[in-house]
């Protein structure tokens, strides 16, 4: 499968507004996202989850092409209404939709029933996937009562295109939630690091996949931080920061590449120019780069073990 690219949108402007600000202002450069060579994009507002589905229903509606990764979490809806929401914008866009899965809190009213730990958070996680899942491919309601949600008559009758099958997108470092990710993330996104280090990363995700036969269906994506030359580096970030000439940043994406990693997640080009010159150089070189050296490539890390110049692990 070929290697895709997802837009990560950021802080525009010096008041550091959202990418969203201006939506007449933010189709113009979604068409220019669309047109670069971008399959994806992130929607992840402060603003919150519900914002989060409003901007996703309007960023379908001007695109035609482009995927939108919707960042989601457990607990600020119930899952009966997540699901027909979801199941909704997904038949709208004509099965575009995708599903990024981050942990948070427990709520007020939680904390005070049980302790907030990391393991009751992906706990919720695990269950709140599942009854989602449920939802989407049911044929008739059903009842649930589990350790964080209690559903009568469960059911969503106008289901997406893609029924249960709605790509689901996490990231995890515990043991804990490498088992959640393990049984539900189709798209895994890594953390920072040295080749090394992720190598070792995607081993631990493949290991937790597999004990539900799933290995073979999980991809992974790297997110990635683009820097002019004359920008200084950034203290801490939480993505691989590249700087350089489009040439340069290509080679260096090689490298991540050769590990499997199919897909990156380019975070630091908002500005129409920045957009343009993403797709019409650094990507359209890294794509040409890797339809020469495929057939040279005798197995993953071939070639990974090459100095990646003008690239920095995030903290």
């Amino acid at each position: 499968m070929p290697i895709e690219f997802t837009h990560v949108p950021g802080k525009i402007r010096a008041a550091d507004a959202s990418f969203f600000y201006d939506f007449v202002e933010t189709a113009t450069k979604l068409s220019l996202i669309e047109d670069a060579g971008f399959r994806k994009i992130v929607i992840d507002d402060e603003a919150g989850l519900l914002t989060n589905m409003d901007l996703a229903a309007q960023t379908l509606d001007r695109t035609s092409s482009l995927e939108v990764v919707l960042t989601h979490w457990a607990g600020v809806i119930e899952p009966t209404v997540a699901a027909r929401q979801l199941a909704a914008l997904d038949a709208r866009s004509g099965g575009r939709l995708s599903l990024r899965m981050l942990s948070e809190p427990l709520s007020d009213d939680d904390a005070e029933a049980r302790p907030a730990s990391h393991t009751v958070l992906w706990q919720r996680i695990d269950e709140y996937l599942v009854l989602l899942k449920r939802l989407w491919s049911n044929d008739r309601p059903f009842d649930h009562e589990g350790a964080f949600y209690s559903i009568k008559g469960g059911y969503v009758p106008r289901k997406g295109p893609h029924g249960a099958d709605v790509n689901i997108r996490m990231g995890a470092r515990s043991g804990t939630a490498l088992r959640v990710a393990g049984r539900h993330a189709d798209v895994f996104e890594l953390a920072p690091g040295p080749l090394a280090e992720i190598r070792q990363s995607m081993e631990r995700v493949r290991s937790a996949a597999a004990e539900h036969g799933r290995a073979g269906k999980l991809r992974f994506a790297l997110p990635v931080q683009i820097r002019s030359e004359d920008k200084p580096a950034t203290s801490c970030q939480k993505a691989v920061e590249l700087a350089g000439t489009p040439a340069q940043v290509a080679l260096s994406l090689l490298s991540y590449a050769a590990l499997g990693i199919k897909e990156f997640m380019i975070v630091g080009v908002d500005r129409p120019r920045e957009i343009a010159t993403a797709g019409r150089e650094a990507i359209a070189l890294l794509r040409n780069s890797l339809a020469r050296r495929e057939a040279d490539i005798p197995q993953p890390g071939a070639f990974a073990s090459r100095a990646t110049q003008g690239a920095r692990a995030g903290c």
